[in-house]
């Protein structure tokens, strides 16, 4: 009599254990690609933003001019919600009639890197979670496997006479577990490493930007509130 040893009859067979381990990882999956979708949309609408805002920055606006535009409504770039917070304390020294050059600098870059670490971790949300995926689903897996192929030995003991055919379908249910778990690990490792690598370059890029506006804001600290 021939076995049904399709991937649904496996996982209707599987011991209540594996089953339990394989809806956790199926569950896992699913949250992943639901980050990774995330992930992909949301930061390709954050470079999108920050070219929209570089190209602004650099097309000779009036400082000033571009900071009440930035103000006046909740800027969708990182690098626009950094120029904001160094231009903010830019100006607000500047009122204070603060004369150091170097200690209007240092507040307004220490206002941005203060920006940029919030703006750094919020790209980063949920990137752990994927790793977290990538290297642990395989050992959950494994972890079913291990389980069913234990309980398909236990079964077998009952029996006078051991084929492959009795075999095959304790191991095959069993099999399927570490493959749920390769199938939730690999997109999320892959995933990982492409947005940690975009991460880095849009990390570069605002700290790029924070040393160039300094520059700005170095050129300008000596002249008039209205020059800015």
């Amino acid at each position: 009599m021939n076995q049904d040893l399709s991937i649904f009859a496996l996982v209707a067979q599987a011991s209540l254990i594996v089953q339990l381990v394989m809806a956790a990882l199926l569950i896992v999956s699913v949250a992943s690609w639901s980050v990774i979708f995330s992930k992909l949309f949301g930061l390709a609408k954050v470079r999108k933003a920050n070219d929209a805002f570089e190209q602004d920055f650099w097309s000779g606006r009036n400082l000033n001019e571009l900071y009440q535009g930035v103000s006046n409504k909740v800027p969708e770039a990182p690098l626009a919600r950094i120029f904001a917070a160094g231009m903010r304390e830019f100006l607000k020294l500047r009122e204070r009639r603060v004369t150091d050059t170097g200690a209007m600098l240092d507040g307004a870059r220490r206002a941005m890197r203060a920006s940029y670490q919030r703006e750094v971790d919020a790209l980063e949300s949920n990137l752990s979670f994927l790793a977290s995926v990538g290297s642990v689903s395989p050992y959950v897996g494994l972890f079913g496997t291990v389980w069913g192929i234990m309980h398909a030995f236990v079964g077998l003991s009952n029996l006078t006479q051991v084929t492959l055919a009795t075999v095959a379908p304790g191991i095959a249910e069993a099999l399927v577990a570490t493959a749920i778990g390769l199938f939730a690990a690999i997109p999320a490792v892959i995933a990982y490493n492409r947005f940690a690598r975009q991460i880095d370059r849009s990390a570069i890029t605002l700290e790029t930007f924070i040393e160039e506006f300094s520059n700005i804001l170095q050129r300008n600290a000596s002249q008039p509130a209205q020059g800015a």
